[in-house]
C-alpha cells in the first residue's frame, strides 16, 4: 500500500484555505486549486476524491479552529472584560489573516447545512455564559439572558465581517481601510458592551 504524502495533502489544504478565506473565492474549481498549489488536479483527486470532499475538510478544519481559539479564550481565567477584549482580538486576528472566513463558513452551513455533533453546549460555553451571568450580576453590563450579550458580540464582530464586499464596494473602501476600521471598532464595541 502506497504512504500518503501529508505535506502535498497540507498544502492542497493550505492553498484552499487561501483562495478561498483569504482571496474569498468561493466558487474555485479543483483546477484553480491545483495551479496555486502547483500540483496537478488529480493529485487533489487522490487526496479528496472530489471539489465537495476537499471543501467539507477545509470547512471542518476551520470550525475546528475557531471553536478552539474561542474555547481558549472563553475558558481562561481573565477578568470578564479582558476576556472580551481578547475575544475581539482574536476575531480580528483571523480577520487579517482570512477576511471571508466567515462569509464562506455562513455560506457552507446555508449551502449544505450544518449539525452540531454534541446536543449540550460546550464546558466552555457554559463557562462563558456564567461569567456573563456573573458580570451582569456585578454591574459591569446590562442585565439581560446571557445569550443575547453573545449575540450581541458576535453581531458586534461578524456583521462587517459578512457584509465586508458590501461595504468596501458602496463606501469605495480599500482593504487597509476596512482592516483598520476594524481595529477601531474594539473599543467602540467595549464601550457598548459594558456600562
Amino acid at each position: 500500500m502506497a504512504i500518503r504524502d501529508t505535506g502535498t495533502e497540507q498544502l492542497i489544504k493550505d492553498t484552499a484555505k487561501r483562495i478561498f478565506f483569504a482571496e474569498g473565492k468561493f466558487n474555485a474549481t479543483t483546477q484553480d486549486i491545483a495551479d496555486a498549489a502547483g500540483v496537478a488536479r488529480t493529485v487533489i483527486n487522490y487526496y479528496f476524491r472530489s471539489k465537495d470532499v476537499l471543501f467539507q475538510q477545509v470547512f471542518k478544519e476551520a470550525m475546528e479552529d475557531m471553536r478552539r481559539n474561542i474555547d481558549e479564550v472563553l475558558l481562561s481565567t481573565l477578568p470578564f472584560k479582558k476576556k472580551i477584549a481578547r475575544f475581539i482580538d482574536v476575531f480580528l486576528s483571523e480577520l487579517t489573516k482570512y477576511p471571508y472566513k466567515e462569509s464562506f463558513m455562513i455560506s457552507e452551513i446555508n449551502s449544505h447545512g450544518f449539525v452540531m455533533p454534541e446536543k449540550e453546549p460546550s464546558p466552555a460555553l457554559k463557562q462563558f455564559f456564567e461569567d456573563i451571568q456573573l458580570a451582569a450580576e456585578n454591574g459591569e453590563i446590562k442585565k439581560m439572558l446571557p445569550v443575547n450579550f453573545m449575540l450581541n458580540l458576535f453581531s458586534l464582530i461578524a456583521y462587517p465581517l459578512l457584509t465586508r464586499p458590501l461595504f468596501k464596494q458602496m463606501l469605495e473602501i480599500t482593504d487597509i481601510k476596512f482592516e483598520k476600521l476594524m481595529h477601531e471598532r474594539k473599543k467602540m464595541i467595549m464601550e457598548m458592551l459594558f456600562v
